[in-house]
């Protein structure tokens, strides 16, 4: 990190004391006197609390505000003991700005410094050089005019050894100036050496040699004691200072020289220049490295994390006021813009990562700050304006809604003062994340309404006659102040950034108070025109922005600001507000006097929570672009979660209570309004966190405003004029379109938690859960969202220690006939799930509802999904045990499902025809009917592996007869070529041919010949013929059929054409083998060649046909010299 540059900085300006020589320097010491030697020590000042004298006075305000160069200039003399004390008092001596200089955090409110903290805050440069400083590891140190020096001793450690620090801090009205350490590390901050000994000084002054500037010393001496310092320096430090010394040993001794030139000679001990600007050192080159390190490694390491904490180091520096807060932030924007993933970015049209997004957020909300500083320079403003527009005209810098142009005009300087805004950009199609800050360029504080407010604690109409229309002041007499809120918000951050919270709180409530009044007479105008309003249907949104969401977090500044207020800063202080303006001071035991424009009862917390209502219950338009709904959605969650850290009180719901009836009552200006335009952001989160608090207090208007708030009107079809549940809005403002929410799944998602918080809250209340059940399948539309409701509901009817509630699950059994009937034409993955739930479900609610869920099956289920999963899952074992069934209940059910199984398998015999039979086992009317379905459906509609398995069923209830007509049937389907002698087919085919050898010579008879048409593989019909060869045909007897025991011959039918067609299957499959074999193929071949030999000799002439077979190969195929040679040798 940063390296505190061993080489000592230039001299800053020339130093000559033309009018003083040694004669009115005798008698004086000017080495030997300690830091604190004035007439009486700071420590017995300290003791004896004896009044500061004077010069002490005198010298800290000059040693504050004047450059050492200025005094001078000023008295042509100056006594040494004044130089003395401006000297001394020039040294910085609050801590809190070495501590933000040398770590990410200050601690906070408490005292900086007080000992060190455990865990990742000891390895702190800050914490880490208090430790040095109380283990006494500071040495030498001394200060000589406006230069400190001394060393430090890092002990050593496991696995370093001890390292001794050269240290050298430069100074000047309070602030340190320039940092050299010769440790060597790199750093934004001032390492650990630095703090040590920057410490010691402020600590420990009084045992601080003090010695005036090294000039003032020289000027002591005459031309022996000068020559012998000079040779003395140079002796001691010969090898480093002896080449410089004889170079400006020359330059002096020759009369051009440019050294000669000059009046006087450098001098890095006396101070500070008029021209140089007053500020603590920052090194800007660590800065800018550091911030490239963290950009390149994108996101991982930690580096958002450590981006973020630079930006709250910003914000620090502008809390104190130090003018190196809007420097870093320059360095740090320089290499944001520097980004070369922006042009990758914008050359791929790819967007920047979420977290990455957010920092350049909060890159523009600084400057908004920054430029906003109520304290500016003009020529600072100017010089930042041209630096942001010079930022702003680069292709690549990031626009304000992510990754397109926003089409809002500039409402930024839509406002009651200053000059108007450019024309020009009333009509821009994109703002940057700079654009708000150059905006805010145009706004100034000289407005005396405004000047009053942040100024008075008590200014009101009542000193202030200029109350136009009642805009200045509300009827309580207190002050207002009409702005675009966001901008007006925005001036309250800046006076909170730059250490205003007092100001910044004045305007504050200024800005809630004109909320609530606009929001009160909203209301009122609402309530004068609802009739006309609620006729024709129609309105217009007040604001195109929203509040939450919005780039500069207007309701997010609020609500900060009262909180912190209100909790004392999470410090246990409270803000002074006593004293004149500027003079904000914390107190730790504060006695509490009557608060600024509050009323009786009312706290700053109760304004925050009630600003934070507002605010979340505006209606608003949900913005354009993934990135900007994203915010809002992020904005809004974050608030409430702020909201729920507060612990709700009498008076806050009370707040809660006054607003959510506002905001039922508020029409059009509200969310939860009775007007809703199609594309207002959805008010579900936040109905969510009023539900939730309301109930304990108030049922009624909890579920009025949970139910108000579920609706999502963008989801619905365009709606008529004249319907006033999903009125139309501002068409002539935003333009009519398909809407683009890509936050919808997130919306629904917390649609669904809503709609689920309010049926756990409502169990046990039928009258509830019945308006709640409407509600869900009224405005919810995605099935998976109602699934979870569904099971939602059932988890809570069925908690393990309570009886199930019968009412919360007979509203999950109909949300889940809801999802069935929303999925039943639409692919879904869960669907299979669905289904089985819904079973549990009925099963749950009763044999009335499994019965009534199979008589409607073809509006709830595929036919399919009605006869293997609902059917066969009621009519099991364990359902009729779960429900203790008799025998009628048994018969009904069961009724039903051989209903339903008959209905299936008339509309998909394919795949319902199995289950019907197995559903219709034990009804002989019902089986058989069923059996003539499959018959039926046989002929066209069904495949040979359907066949094949409902013949097999058929054999293993114990009808071989019909498994041998539906396999006879199938064999009609099937079509086995010569190369297919792996087919899944092979199985059945074998089967349904020892099914029909089993039966008898006729049934063999019968199927051989759909075999001999049906298959062609060589090798699959030699296996039938083996099998039919083996045994007698009809071993089993069946209809009392006698079996004549003789073996079936070869030379006569059926298996005679069986044989034939095996020898023809080889001879073709052999051809085919041999168009295209290669002779790694070759022993395979000749293998086979002597299974078909087999095959040939199982008839009486086979020899003879083999050899035939053979002699034409080898004269067909006599090119193929080496595979005949193998045949040749195997069979001659």
């Amino acid at each position: 990190m940063m390296a505190e540059r061993v080489q000592q900085p230039p001299a800053k300006r020339l130093c000559c004391r033309p009018g003083f020589g040694a004669t009115c320097r005798q008698g004086q010491r000017a080495a030997g006197t300690l830091c604190g030697g004035s007439a009486a020590t700071q420590g017995e000042s300290s003791r004896t609390q004896s009044p500061e004298s004077l010069l002490d006075i005198a010298a800290r305000r000059v040693a504050e505000k004047w450059p050492f160069q200025r005094v001078e200039e000023r008295f042509e003399r100056i006594p040494e003991p004044v130089q003395r004390r401006i000297v001394y008092w020039s040294f910085p001596r609050s801590e809190r700005e070495i501590c933000m200089y040398s770590s990410f955090n200050t601690g906070g409110g408490e005292e900086v410094g007080s000992g060190g903290e455990s865990g990742d805050e000891t390895r702190l440069p800050f914490r880490r050089g208090i430790a040095l400083l109380e283990s006494g590891c500071v040495d030498n140190v001394l200060q000589v005019g406006f230069h400190l020096s001394g060393t430090v001793r890092e002990p050593a450690t496991s696995s370093e050894p001890e390292l001794l620090c050269n240290v050298s801090v430069s100074f000047d009205r309070c602030k340190i100036t320039s940092v050299t350490c010769s440790c060597g590390n790199k750093d934004i901050f001032y390492c650990a050496h630095v703090v040590a000994l920057s410490l010691y000084r402020v600590r420990k002054p009084e045992q601080v040699k003090l010695r005036l500037p090294i000039s003032e010393t020289l000027f002591q001496m005459n031309r022996d004691q000068l020559q012998k310092f000079v040779q003395y320096l140079i002796t001691v430090h010969h090898t480093d200072v002896l080449p410089t010394a004889q170079k400006l040993a020359d330059e002096i001794l020759s009369q051009n020289s440019e050294i000669n030139q000059v009046h006087g000679a450098p001098d890095p001990t006396a101070g500070a220049s008029v021209d140089d600007e007053n500020c603590w050192h920052l090194d800007e080159e660590q800065v800018q490295e550091q911030v490239k390190l963290f950009l390149s490694q994108g996101g991982y390491h930690g580096s958002g994390k450590q981006l973020n904490l630079l930006f709250s180091k910003v914000r620090e520096m502008l809390r104190m006021r130090d003018s190196n807060g809007a420097r870093m932030l320059t360095l740090i924007t320089e290499q944001f813009m520097g980004d070369p993933r922006l042009a990758l970015w914008r050359q791929q049209g790819t967007t920047m990562t979420d977290k990455y997004r957010q920092l350049w957020d909060e890159l523009g909300a600084l400057w908004m700050c920054i430029v906003l500083n109520p304290h500016c320079k003009p020529e600072q403003k100017s010089a930042w304006l041209r630096q942001l527009r010079r930022w702003n005209s680069v292709d690549v810098c990031p626009l304000e809604d992510g990754n397109h142009g926003s089409e809002l005009i500039n409402l930024t300087n839509a406002l009651p003062q200053g000059p108007p805004g450019n024309p020009d950009s009333l009509t821009r199609p994109h703002r940057t994340v700079f654009t708000r800050a150059i905006e805010a360029c145009d706004l100034h504080w000289q407005d005396p309404h405004l000047q009053h407010i942040i100024t008075e604690d008590h200014y009101n109409n009542y000193c202030y006659h200029d109350n136009l229309n009642g805009s200045l002041f509300d009827s309580r007499g207190w002050p207002l102040w009409h702005e675009h809120v966001p901008t007006a918000c925005a001036r309250v951050d800046a006076l909170r950034s730059h250490g205003y919270p007092k100001e910044a709180l004045r305007l504050a409530i200024a800005i809630i108070n004109t909320l609530r009044r606009q929001q009160q007479k909203q209301l009122e105008l609402f309530r004068g025109h609802k009739k006309e309003v609620l006729h024709r249907g129609v309105t217009s949104v007040t604001n195109l922005e929203g509040w939450v969401g919005h780039p500069l977090d207007p309701i997010g500044t609020l609500f900060g600001t009262l909180m912190e207020t209100g909790r004392g800063n999470d410090d246990g202080a409270a803000i002074d507000f006593s004293g004149s303006l500027g003079s904000c001071r914390r107190t730790e035991n504060p006695v509490y006097t009557p608060l600024p424009f509050l009323e009786e009862g009312e706290t700053f917390v109760s304004l925050a929570v009630e600003t934070a209502l507002i605010g979340l219950g505006q209606q608003r338009v949900m913005p354009d672009g993934l990135y900007a709904q994203e915010k809002v959605c992020r904005n809004e969650e974050q608030l409430l979660a702020k909201l729920q850290e507060v612990d709700l009180d009498e008076t806050l719901v009370k707040i809660l209570r006054k607003q959510a009836t506002l905001l039922l009552e508020a029409g059009p200006y509200s969310g939860l309004g009775e007007i809703l335009y199609r594309e207002s952001v959805p008010m579900h989160t936040f109905a969510k966190y009023l539900f939730t608090s309301l109930l304990p207090h108030d049922a009624e208007l909890a579920y009025r405003i949970a139910l108000r708030a579920m609706r999502l009107p963008v989801l619905e079809s365009t709606a008529p004029s004249t319907d006033l549940s999903r009125p139309q809005h501002i068409v002539s403002v935003v333009p009519n379109r398909y809407p683009r929410w890509f936050t919808l799944s997130h919306i629904e998602s917390q649609q669904c938690e809503l709609a689920s918080t309010m049926l756990t809250a409502a169990k046990g209340d039928a009258c509830k859960l019945h308006t709640v059940l409407e509600s869900i399948q009224k405005n919810i539309h995605s099935s998976s969202h109602i699934f979870k409701l569904a099971q939602d509901a059932f988890k809570i009817a069925t908690l393990m220690d309570s009886l199930p509630d019968l009412t919360l699950l007979k509203v999950s059994l109909e949300l889940g006939l809801q999802v069935m009937r929303l999925t039943l034409s639409t692919l879904n993955w869960r669907r299979r799930e669905m289904v089985r739930w819904l079973v549990t479900c009925a099963t749950e609610v009763g044999v009335f509802a499994l019965d009534n869920i199979m008589q409607n099956w073809f509006t709830l289920f595929t036919p399919t999904e009605a006869t293997s999963v609902v059917a066969s899952t009621i009519m099991s074992n364990s359902t009729i045990v779960r429900l203790h069934l008799d025998c009628n209940q048994q018969e009904k059910l069961a009724n039903s499902a051989r209903t339903l199984a008959l209905q299936c398998a008339m509309k998909d015999p394919q795949n319902c025809a199995l289950s019907a039979l197995t559903l219709c086992e034990k009804d002989h009317i019902a089986f058989e009917t069923a059996y003539q379905i499959v018959l039926d459906a046989a002929a066209t509609g069904m495949n040979y592996t359907q066949l094949f398995t409902i013949a097999r069923y058929m054999e293993h209830r114990g009808y071989p007869m019909r498994a041998y007509k539906l396999a006879t049937l199938a064999m009609t389907h099937l079509n086995l070529s010569y190369n297919q002698d792996t087919h899944p087919a092979i199985n059945d085919v074998l089967w349904a041919c020892a099914l029909s050898h089993s039966l008898g010579k006729n049934e063999l008879a019968a199927v051989i010949p759909l075999v001999v048409k049906s298959v062609k593989c060589a090798t699959v019909l030699s296996d039938i013929l083996r099998r039919c060869t083996l045994t007698t045909p009809g071993m089993v007897a069946l209809h009392s059929r006698r079996n004549s025991g003789k073996l079936m011959s070869l030379d006569k039918a059926p298996l005679r054409q069986l044989l034939d067609a095996t020898i023809g299957a080889y001879i073709n499959t052999t051809h085919s083998r041999l168009t295209h074999i290669s002779p790694r193929h070759y022993s395979e071949f000749i293998e086979f060649l002597s299974k078909a030999r087999e095959t040939f000799l199982m008839a009486h002439d086979g020899h003879i046909q083999f050899t035939q077979f053979i002699d034409n190969l080898k004269q067909i195929y006599k090119g193929k010299k080496k595979l005949m040679m193998l045949v040749r040798e195997r069979f001659g």
